[in-house]
C-alpha cells in the first residue's frame, strides 16, 4: 500500500557485521564520506565542527565532508568551510561545499539530513508535512542514485519520521532498514531530567525508550527503566512514580521543545546536534547490549505497528546494524496499568503517522 516496503533484511547481525562495508572501512581508519544538508544553518553549524574532530565514527578515522545548501545560503557556507579548514583538523580529509544534491550526495556513505523547511506563521502542520515531503522525496531519489548502496541515512529534520519515510520509498536500491529518523534528542532529554530527579549521573539510567512519533505525541517510556540497575520505581516509590510519569516526565518530554523556543527565542540546535551525532554514532559503532536506544526505524510489524511506518523503537546497536527490542528483553515488574498505558499510547501515534502518511501518499 502507497508503495512502502518493508525492512529488508540480510540475516543476522553476525552477517552484517562480517559483510557491511561501512563498519569495514572504520574499522580500517579509511576515510569515511558524511553528507550533511543544511549545514549552514544553526543545526549544521553547530555539528559540522565535532563531526570533523572524530566525534561521529571515532578519533582515528578520517571524515570527508560533502555539505549540501541552498543556493541563497552558499556565502554562508562558504565562511563555514573557511572556519573548519581554520581549525586545522587532522581528520578532516576533504570538504566539499555546493548547492547541487546528485553532487553532494555522490559517494555518500553517511547521509545526515539536517535540512528543513520550518514551519512559519500561520502554517498548519499539513502544510510543513507536504512542503518538506516534495523535499525529501527529491532527497531519497538523489540518496539512491548516487550514494553507496550501503549509506545510513540519518533524518533530523521535521517531520522527521514523515521525512524518513518519504526519502526510503524513493530510494528503493538502498535498504529501508538503513533510513532512521531521529529521537535521540526526546530520549536524552528524558535521561536528563531522570538524572536530575534521582541525583544519579545520565549513564547510569538504562533501559528507557521513546516510542512513536516525533510530535507531542510521542510517549516516553519508563516501565522498564533502571537506574544504578535498580528498577526506577523503586527509588522514586511506587504510590508516587505514576503520578510523576504522567504528570512530571511526559508532558515536560513532550513539550521540551516548544519550551526552549518560548525561553530562547529559537529552536534547539547544539543539542540536536548532539543528539545527531550520538544517534549515528551508536547505530555505526555499537553501544553496550546492557542499554537501549530510541530511534526510528521502519516497522516490519513489530509491537503491532504497521509495517512501513517509521516509527521511535527501543533498539540495540552493534556492528553497524539495530535490532529492536522485543517483548522478551522486557523484564515482566511493571504494572498491569503502566502496560495498558503504554499500549494506549503507542496506538496514538501509529494513528496519528497513518494519517501523516496518507498526506504524502503520492509521494511515496
Amino acid at each position: 500500500m502507497f508503495g512502502i516496503r518493508q525492512r529488508q533484511l540480510d540475516g543476522l547481525t553476525s552477517q552484517l557485521v562480517a559483510t557491511d562495508p561501512l563498519v569495514d572501512k572504520i574499522q580500517k581508519k579509511q576515510p569515511v564520506r558524511v553528507t550533511v544538508t543544511g549545514p549552514a544553518g544553526a543545526i549544521g553549524y553547530a555539528l559540522l565542527f565535532r563531526i570533523a574532530n572524530g566525534e561521529l565514527l571515532g578519533p582515528d578515522v578520517p571524515v570527508q565532508l560533502n555539505c549540501l545548501e541552498l543556493p541563497f545560503a552558499m556565502k554562508a557556507l562558504q565562511g563555514v568551510a573557511m572556519e573548519l579548514e581554520d581549525c586545522a583538523f587532522p581528520l578532516l580529509d576533504k570538504i566539499v561545499c555546493t548547492d547541487n544534491a546528485d553532487e553532494a550526495f555522490d559517494g555518500c556513505e553517511i547521509a545526515l539530513l539536517v535540512g528543513s523547511k520550518p514551519r512559519g506563521p500561520g502554517m498548519e502542520r499539513a502544510d510543513l508535512i507536504r512542503d518538506n515531503g516534495a523535499i525529501f522525496k527529491a532527497t531519497g531519489e538523489s540518496i539512491n542514485k548516487f550514494a553507496e548502496k550501503y549509506c545510513r541515512v540519518t533524518v533530523v529534520g521535521n517531520p522527521c519520521n514523515t521525512n524518513a519515510l518519504i526519502a526510503c520509498n524513493n530510494a528503493p536500491d538502498i535498504p529501508a532498514r538503513n533510513f532512521t529518523a531521529m529521537t535521540r534528542l526526546d530520549h536524552d532529554r528524558a535521561v536528563g531530567f531522570l538524572s536530575q530527579k534521582t541525583t544519579l549521573p545520565a549513564n547510569e539510567i538504562n533501559r528507557f525508550a521513546i516510542w512513536g512519533n516525533h510530535s507531542a505525541t510521542m510517549f516516553p517510556d519508563l516501565s522498564n527503566t533502571t537506574i544504578h540497575g535498580t528498577p526506577w520505581h523503586e527509588l522514586i516509590g511506587h504510590f508516587r512514580c505514576s503520578r510523576y510519569w504522567q504528570n512530571e516526565l511526559m508532558p515536560k518530554v513532550q513539550k521540551r521543545g516548544a519550551r526552549i523556543i518560548e525561553v530562547r527565542g529559537k529552536s534547539s540546535a547544539a543539542s540536536a546536534a548532539n543528539a545527531c551525532i550520538a544517534h549515528t554514532r551508536d547505530w555505526c559503532l555499537g553501544t553496550s547490549q546492557a542499554d537501549w536506544l530510541s530511534m526510528g526505524v521502519v516497522s516490519d510489524g513489530e509491537h503491532g505497528v504497521p509495517a512501513g511506518l517509521v516509527f521511535s523503537y527501543p533498539v540495540y546497536c552493534k556492528g553497524g546494524a539495530y535490532q529492536i527490542v522485543t517483548d522478551d528483553d522486557q523484564p515482566d515488574h511493571i504494572f498491569h496499568f503502566w502496560r495498558e498505558f503504554k499500549e494506549y499510547h503507542i496506538e496514538q501515534n501509529v494513528q496519528e503517522l497513518l494519517a501523516e502518511r496518507d498526506l504524502v501518499s503520492d509521494l511515496l
